[in-house]
Order: C-alpha cells, then sequence, then structure tokens
C-alpha cells in the first residue's frame, strides 16, 4: 500500500502544478476548480494510503524481489448462486425508466428494489446457506 499512496501523492502534486498553470493561462473558473477539487480528492486517497500502510503488513507489491504468486490466496467468499441481484436489477431499471418516463413507474420499482437489498442483506441468515 506504501505504493499506492506514493502514487496518488505524486499524482495529487501534478494536478496541483496543472491546476495553478490551467488558472493563470486561461483565466476559466469551472475548469479550475475542477482540477484543484481533483487536486484535493487524489491528496486525501494518497494520505489515507500512506496513513493506512503505516499500519498493516507490508504486502508483495511492496517489495522489490516480490513475484506475482506471493500476494496470491483467497480473495473473500462470494455467493455462488443468488437471485437477488435479478429482483435489484430490475427495480434499478424501473427506477430510472421513472425518471425518464413518468414518477408513478417508482411505486412498482421501489418493491422490487426494497425486496433485492433486503434479501441479498439478509441472504445467509435463514433457509438453506443459514450456517455459511
Amino acid at each position: 500500500m506504501k505504493i499506492q499512496g506514493r502514487m496518488f501523492i505524486w499524482l495529487s502534486v501534478f494536478i496541483l502544478a496543472m491546476a495553478i498553470l490551467y488558472g493563470v493561462w486561461s483565466k476559466e473558473p469551472a475548469g479550475t476548480t475542477a482540477l484543484f477539487l481533483a487536486f484535493g480528492l487524489s491528496i486525501m486517497i494518497g494520505y489515507y494510503l500512506a496513513f493506512t500502510a503505516r499500519r498493516v503488513d507490508a504486502m508483495a507489491q511492496d517489495d522489490k524481489e516480490a513475484d506475482v504468486a506471493d500476494e496470491a490466496g483467497e480473495v473473500g467468499f462470494f455467493s455462488p448462486h443468488s437471485w437477488q441481484p435479478l429482483s435489484l436489477a430490475f427495480g434499478g431499471a424501473l427506477a430510472f425508466l421513472a425518471v425518464a418516463m413518468g414518477w408513478w413507474i417508482m411505486y412498482f420499482s421501489a418493491p422490487l428494489i426494497l425486496v433485492g437489498v433486503f434479501g441479498w442483506v439478509f441472504e445467509y441468515y435463514r433457509g438453506e446457506n443459514q450456517n455459511q
């Protein structure tokens, strides 16, 4: 994580230099403000990564002699089968359709979104997958 922190901090220095150069040269406030906001976002991410890197163990990407296989291992647990994303996708699609076509469609999309979210959150609290 040290290398990612350094990369974001150097990126923020570059963005700050470009923001100052762009602001002086173009005198255009919207782009200058956007560049200064991008500087703020990148310095926050860089500081967070550098701050967190001091508190966690060294990872393989921090070692110059590391191989790709050094970071291999279990990534996490992913649900092998779930119908909840389908309900959430249909509800989200209807919600976006409601913005374009008419807000009354939101009455049909809100229950689908709620069923999808609650079903996904509590998927492993009941049924055959309860003990996983």
